[in-house]
This record gives structure tokens, sequence and C-alpha cells, in this order.
């Protein structure tokens, strides 16, 4: 298990814009979104529209970088949508 590290947002990822299920509203989208589905507020360099405004969803602003999530900076996001993908399959109800 990696440790976990004090990390900014990775340019050019957007795993944690695509691979998580998100069950509450988010701006044009109004049922949330389903896992594997990006976001619609993610820009064409794979930023969040919405970061740091409060219409932005709790459980987006909750979810904070971290080594053992992102994995190498190099890999461009490969890691983490592995790594996210298999969270959502593991809380899945």
């Amino acid at each position: 298990m990696m440790a976990a590290f004090d990390l900014s947002c990775r340019s050019g990822c957007g795993a944690c814009c695509i691979a998580p299920s998100i069950s509450s509203p988010i701006p044009g989208m109004p049922q949330g979104k389903p896992a594997g589905v990006p976001c619609v507020q993610l820009d064409e360099h794979l930023g969040c529209r919405l970061f740091g405004r409060p219409e932005r969803p709790a459980v987006c602003g909750g979810l904070r970088p971290s080594l053992e999530m992102c994995g190498p900076q190099e890999d461009g996001g490969v890691y983490a949508m592995r790594y996210l993908h298999a969270l959502e399959r593991a809380t899945a109800s």
C-alpha cells in the first residue's frame, strides 16, 4: 500500500470526475452521474469547471488527491482510474 501524501490535483487526469458515481445533483446533471460517465463540468483539459465554487458537490470536495489513489504522476491517470473503478465496485450497493 502506498503512503498518502498531500498532493495537488494532477492536470490531464480527470479520473475522479469520471470513475465514481455521484448521487448528489451537479449543475447540468440534476440526478448526479453514474460511474464511468464523465461529469459535464469536466473541461477539455480534464479540469473541473466548478472547482472552488459553492455549487461543487460536497463529495467532490471530499475526494482529495493522494499517492495511494492517484499513483505515479507520469501515467496520465491510468492508475487513478483503475483504483477509483475498483473502489466504486467495492462500495456499490
